[in-house]
């Protein structure tokens, strides 16, 4: 006699259950995945960033230290322009006490027989000069001989008066630098 055997089980229920359990498996698994991967991918971009941050604080201060020595530099070229104008004005004060000296020895001569000096005073660049003179010819000598100077430049007279016998004039005479090689002549 055979015996037959019938399979009570649910077998396809069994199945069932194996597979959704298979796939909430997968599903869980796929889901720790896909969160480990954007965790990942942030913590990857934070990390980024903040090294970014790290060297963009790191140039700024870099940048800083830069403009503090720029103007430290800015403030040494003023004082040393500061200085050259000092110095370039001593030189010029320097140099200039020859040429005053050489500009009053040549006023003495110029002066031509029958004029002498009452006053010299110097204003600005030009020397003013009041003497007296025995006749007016003395007078215009006395111009042509300032204007030939390579001392000075073209005279002005301003006044001539006579008074007893003697002319009395006024002048004024600019000066002029002539070169090194003129004023060794």
């Amino acid at each position: 006699m055979s015996v037959t055997q019938i399979n009570l089980r649910p077998w396809r229920e069994e199945r069932n259950a194996r597979l959704q359990k298979s796939f909430v498996t997968n599903l869980v698994m796929a889901a720790l995945l896909g969160a480990l991967t954007v965790y990942g991918i942030i913590y990857f971009y934070d990390f980024q960033t903040d090294r970014q941050r790290a060297r963009n604080n790191y140039l700024t201060q870099e940048i800083a230290k830069l403009d503090k020595k720029l103007e430290e530099i800015r403030e040494l070229k003023r004082q040393r322009e500061r200085l050259l104008e000092r110095l370039n004005a001593i030189q010029e004060l320097q140099g200039n006490r020859p040429i005053i000296v050489r500009n009053f020895d040549e006023m003495v001569r110029v002066l031509p027989d029958g004029i002498h000096y009452s006053s010299l005073t110097r204003s600005g660049e030009a020397i003013n000069v009041d003497g007296l003179a025995a006749v007016n010819e003395d007078v215009s000598e006395l111009m042509r001989n300032l204007n030939s100077s390579i001392w000075f430049g073209e005279p002005n007279l301003s006044r001539v008066n006579a008074q007893n016998a003697q002319r009395s004039f006024n002048l004024r005479v600019p000066l002029t630098k002539p070169k090194a090689e003129e004023a060794d002549q």
